[in-house]
Order: structure tokens, then C-alpha cells, then sequence
């Protein structure tokens, strides 16, 4: 899983509770757009496929430096080889503008980041559960 946020708070608390529920996938960290456009083209510090192997699900912020996650997903949507890959977006913005521009981009998911620790976790569980135990990801085939 690739989980691109740029708040290092928010990706510790989300790392931390995914392996509490026994997550065992590895799990890369990008710090923004452009870092994880690096990583899913294998280009720069990550043109080694061993350090940047395809992600089976993308977890991304929207709110991103650089080139920001609306941006990133539409490369990801429109390019042959990664189109397949679920993205999810794992942001604060309720805008219904921002949940439409991600739908029409191609997002498989869209989830509002909640405001407590104990709402986190319970999206977590939900997530994890139906990407990880209830789907048939694209690169288990």
C-alpha cells in the first residue's frame, strides 16, 4: 500500500492503528505529489523496484505541496499501466466539489479524514476489511 500524506501526525496515527488491527502488508510513505509520482514511475530515488514495487491500493491526501493529489490522481487515472491500481482519498475536505472532481477523475473511494482517534480507527477497520479481505485487488489475479 502506498499512503501519500504530507502530515507526518496523520501518518503516524494511521500506521500505528493499522498495525494494531494486524495490518501485515508493507505500507510506503510519500510525502507529496511529486514524491509519489517518483515512486509509481520508478523514476529518481525510487528507480529501483525493489524500494518502489507497484502498490496493491493508494491511500492519498488531496492537500498536498507540489503537485497535489487531484493532480496525481488524474496522471495515475489516465496512464495504462497504473490505471488499475484502486486509489482511495483520505482527506479533510467534505467539499462536494472536491468529491466530484475525485469521482470524475477515476477515485474507486472517497473518505472524510475524521476529527477523533476512535472514529480513525473504526474507519481503518472498515477500510482494511474491505480492500484487504472482502476485494479482489487487481494484482492478486
Amino acid at each position: 500500500m502506498l499512503v501519500v500524506e504530507d502530515n507526518e501526525e496523520d501518518y503516524v496515527a494511521l500506521t500505528r492503528i493499522m498495525r494494531k488491527l494486524d495490518f501485515q502488508y508493507p505500507i510506503y510513505h510519500c510525502l507529496d505529489g511529486d514524491e509519489a509520482l517518483d515512486f509509481l514511475f520508478q523514476t529518481g530515488e525510487y528507480s529501483n523496484p525493489e524500494i518502489a514495487p507497484r502498490p496493491t491500493i493508494i491511500l492519498i491526501d488531496l492537500n498536498l505541496p507540489g503537485t497535489d493529489g487531484r493532480e496525481v490522481i488524474e496522471v495515475i487515472k489516465n496512464n495504462q499501466q497504473l490505471k488499475k491500481i484502486p486509489v482511495v482519498v483520505f482527506s479533510t475536505s467534505s467539499s462536494p466539489q472536491d468529491i466530484h472532481i475525485c469521482y470524475e477523475k477515476g477515485v474507486n473511494s472517497y473518505m472524510q479524514k475524521p476529527v477523533n482517534i476512535q472514529d480513525l480507527k473504526r474507519y481503518l477497520e472498515n477500510f482494511l476489511s474491505y480492500w484487504f479481505q472482502t476485494v479482489i485487488l487487481p494484482d492478486s489475479l
